[in-house]
């Protein structure tokens, strides 16, 4: 469910009271019931799930309904504003590893889920809790153990993976290798193919202006993502690049997906066109996990303004991955 403090509540109720979403998938919503029935009556929409109590017996067992709150509630959310709190830290990551234990059962466990969408948390909550962990991907990576991982985002118009995730600007220099550029590209190629695409073709950004000016404005194209395109080519992967990231985006119709090197790099040209309608997908992990690309919205949170659409993307898309991720098919 997300922060509670946000508009995750809202966005969920509205998805699950407006849409038929229900014909196609059973959800189960990890959080707080009040807070969640509380955000219907902001959306004027009419609750129509079920609560279980998520300490009791019951929700050890199958859940037959198509919509279901394991209620895991707080008596001090009932005070909350709309703003960073460390409880709304606390409550937010222990429903989100409820989700994350119940989707690594077997299959034959009847609390066994096939995919996570998780709503928006604030990461200044979570460190206000205690934690250290910048976000949900990070969060994910570390439970799972996954030796690498990366955050693709998919519209309609634009796919980008991102070579670095949450990391500060000015520490991007240190923590890139060709490494990471290679597994960024190889993850981007694998995530493709799960998207149905034969044989993507992907571009790949610089990390300096003008992709480095051969060597003049920065080395890294040359000592880092070069070699690492160079590696990926010899694994029969279709790549190109590096190109300079203020242009290839204007190429996007070009190529299947744009790997970039940080954060705002990648994230600036899809959310400019496709800014809540976008998904979040984390690639390289052992569980379905996606997300809506947007975060807390603490300042119109209660207002019913919140609109749903790109939490209803990406609960669909990963729908459409339980059918095409590996992982899922080995055990379901």
């Amino acid at each position: 469910m997300g922060d509670p403090a946000g508009i995750g509540p809202e966005i969920v109720a509205k998805v699950i009271s407006g849409s038929t979403l229900l014909q196609k998938a059973h959800i189960v919503v990890y959080g707080a019931n009040d807070v969640l029935t509380l955000a219907a009556d902001y959306c004027k929409v009419t609750p129509n799930w079920f609560r279980v109590d998520a300490n009791s017996e019951r929700a050890t067992q199958h859940l037959h309904a198509n919509a279901v709150v394991l209620d895991d509630g707080d008596d001090r959310l009932h005070s909350l504003a709309h703003s960073p709190s460390a409880i709304g830290g606390h409550v937010s990551k222990r429903w989100v590893e409820s989700a994350m234990k119940d989707a690594m059962l077997p299959s034959s466990d009847p609390r066994k889920i096939d995919a996570v969408v998780t709503a928006p948390i604030c990461k200044q909550s979570w460190s206000m809790g205690g934690y250290k962990w910048p976000g949900h991907t990070e969060l994910f990576a570390s439970r799972t153990k996954s030796k690498r991982h990366a955050m693709m985002f998919v519209s309609d118009s634009l796919r980008v993976v991102l070579a670095t995730c949450h990391i500060p600007l000015m520490d991007i220099r240190n923590v890139l290798t060709i490494g990471k550029v290679f597994d960024a590209i190889d993850l981007a190629n694998i995530g493709c193919k799960e998207l149905g695409i034969e044989k993507p073709r992907i571009a790949v950004t610089g990390l300096n202006p003008h992709a480095g000016e051969n060597g003049i404005l920065g080395d890294e194209e040359q000592r880092l993502i070069s070699p690492a395109i160079k590696h990926a080519q010899n694994q029969d992967i279709h790549v190109q690049g590096p190109f300079p990231a203020d242009t290839i985006f204007t190429r996007a119709k070009d190529f299947d997906v744009v790997v970039a090197m940080y954060h705002d790099q990648g994230l600036l040209p899809i959310k400019l066109l496709s800014f809540g309608t976008a998904v979040n997908w984390t690639l390289g992990i052992p569980i379905i996990r996606t997300s809506p690309d947007h975060g807390t919205a603490f300042d119109i949170a209660g207002a019913n303004k919140a609109n749903p659409k790109s939490l209803l993307h990406a609960i669909e898309l990963a729908c459409t991955l339980t059918t095409t991720n590996p992982l899922i098919k080995s055990t379901t």
